[in-house]
């Protein structure tokens, strides 16, 4: 089957993965948090265009915390984790953190080495962030993000995984460029430079955890907003961002959580992307917790969507 198509069927996604009923791992122990994967993938052969601060310095703090934040991504890149015995399926991991900062681990490392667990290769990405000096900020984030998806699907022997069952993971933040994925595949937010530019980077799945969906001022998260299109941004900037105008009949299926008392991200963002996606018939299922608050990854006693979404996999015919 041809990878280059612009279009890759949903379906496909993680056909016949090996996954036992009920088996959401727990996360990793916060006293003693395993170390991070050391394989790397940069995503761009000579660093990423429209450097404009080439002062810029990376910084993760707080330093040795099982929750660090990063700023100053000026190399942007891929951290993979392999599972012991791949299925096939893959999954771009991508953390929140308001477009201001990646917040690394319990968005990142802990999901992805939850995937890893289950036999799917995970990929976290580690994207510039767009008001630290880029020359099109609003597109650098989506440009890092597609970029990856095709890299990986250009890498797909390497890492024993098929290309048609690649997925996309976002939170937050996180979940906005997730989802900006699943929408703009299509949209040239950067000038290709190599043949892995050729291929799709439509993913098979999505799955927007507490996201940002909107860009519409009282629905929108504020600090989200303004870091990607602005103090002031034009009508159409906001329309082109909030991501439930985006949705097209070619948008991929959607597993959606979301806590009632987010008071960091209103939960109307996730309900405008499921009435968008219902509205063109696509596969969505929505998980909306009364209590859980934001940011919590897999990590909420009150908002466990791990198990719930690999069910969703399995009633789609995506799991065996």
């Amino acid at each position: 089957m041809p990878i280059d198509r612009r279009h890759i069927l949903g379906a496909s996604l993680l056909a016949a993965l090996p996954l036992p009923v009920n088996s959401q791992s727990p996360p990793p122990s916060h006293d003693s948090p395993p170390k991070d994967s050391t394989e790397v993938l940069p995503l761009w052969p000579n660093g990423p265009a429209g450097n404009l601060n080439p002062a810029r310095q990376e910084v993760s703090t707080p330093s040795g915390n099982t929750k660090r934040f990063v700023t100053g991504v000026s190399q942007p890149r891929l951290t993979i984790y392999r599972p012991p015995k791949p299925n096939g399926a893959a999954m771009l991991v991508i953390p929140g953190g308001g477009y201001r900062f990646v917040s690394i681990d319990n968005e990142g490392h802990e999901i992805a080495r939850w995937l890893a667990a289950h036999g799917v290769t995970a990929f976290i990405l580690t994207y510039r962030l767009p008001a630290e000096g880029w020359a099109t900020p609003h597109l650098a984030p989506l440009a890092d993000a597609q970029r990856a998806i095709r890299l990986i699907r250009h890498h797909h022997k390497s890492y024993s995984i098929d290309p048609d069952r690649t997925a996309v993971i976002g939170f937050s933040a996180g979940g906005h460029l997730c989802a900006s994925l699943a929408t703009l595949f299509d949209h040239p937010a950067y000038t290709p430079v190599d043949t892995a530019d050729s291929l799709s980077a439509r993913p098979a799945l999505f799955v927007p955890i507490y996201p940002v969906i909107s860009m519409t001022a009282g629905t929108a998260h504020s600090g989200s907003r303004t870091n990607l299109i602005g103090a002031s941004p034009s009508d159409e900037a906001i329309e082109k961002f909030s991501l439930d105008k985006q949705v097209s009949p070619a948008t991929p299926p959607a597993f959606i959580a979301h806590s009632e008392d987010d008071a960091t991200v209103p939960v109307a963002n996730a309900l405008l992307l499921r009435e968008a996606l219902k509205a063109h018939n696509i596969k969505v299922e929505t998980h909306l917790f009364a209590e859980g608050g934001h940011g919590y990854g897999l990590n909420s006693p009150k908002a466990k969507w791990g198990d719930l979404f690999l069910s969703f996999a399995r009633a789609r015919g995506l799991l065996a």
